[in-house]
């Protein structure tokens, strides 16, 4: 792990660390304050990038931008703890890891690049969908908790509604992941890789 590598870590841990110490009582003086920190080490991540060239830069500045986005949804949440909040914190984790992921395909060409970036919209998709149906899950208890009999029941009929959708989402994403692997092969060979991408996803 490169020195700027472990700056990222020692921020995204000391935002995380102060995010959660500050949850039950942050004032609007310290929310503020956190967003003007978030900014000046986002600069100074950024400007360490520019020490390194080509694609090692990018990716450097895609983990910067990703830290900073992770950091104000968490912010955001520590101020205002909802369950929309917590699910922009994994949406903004997502999209960081996504970011990252899709600057390093640019290491590789051809299929293997294009396998590499269905991956990456691959576990994106897994991670957001795995967030909505957490969010989900949460509000439908939050809603039972509350309520009757019958409220409990439609709780748990939206879960398992979610938890579809999720399931959904991440089986269309693999099996994207699939089918482009199998632009690799020609022929009969090509043709049972799909053969078999389908039947995996049920298609």
């Amino acid at each position: 792990m490169n020195r700027f590598n472990m700056n990222v870590l020692a921020i995204a841990l000391s935002l995380g660390f102060s995010a959660g110490a500050m949850a039950q009582s942050m004032t609007k003086t310290d929310y503020t304050a956190g967003k003007d920190k978030i900014s000046a080490e986002y600069k100074a991540a950024k400007a360490a990038c520019a020490a390194l060239a080509a694609n090692a830069k990018d990716i450097c500045v895609a983990e910067a931008k990703g830290t900073e986005k992770v950091a104000k949804a968490e912010l955001e949440a520590s101020y205002k703890p909802t369950v929309e909040n917590r699910y922009e914190v994994r949406v903004a984790k997502a999209e960081a890891d996504y970011g990252v992921a899709n600057e390093k395909c640019d290491d590789s060409t051809g299929n293997a690049k294009d396998v590499c970036v269905k991956e990456a919209k691959a576990a994106r998709t897994t991670a957001k969908a795995d967030a909505k149906a957490q969010m989900k899950t949460t509000e439908a208890n939050a809603t039972a908790s509350t309520k009757t009999a019958d409220a409990r029941s439609k709780a748990s009929s939206q879960t398992s509604d979610a938890r579809k959708d999720a399931t959904a989402d991440k089986v269309d994403a693999q099996y994207a992941v699939a089918k482009e692997k199998c632009d690799s092969k020609a022929g009969t060979a090509k043709d049972d890789c799909l053969a078999q991408a389908k039947a995996h996803a049920g298609k």
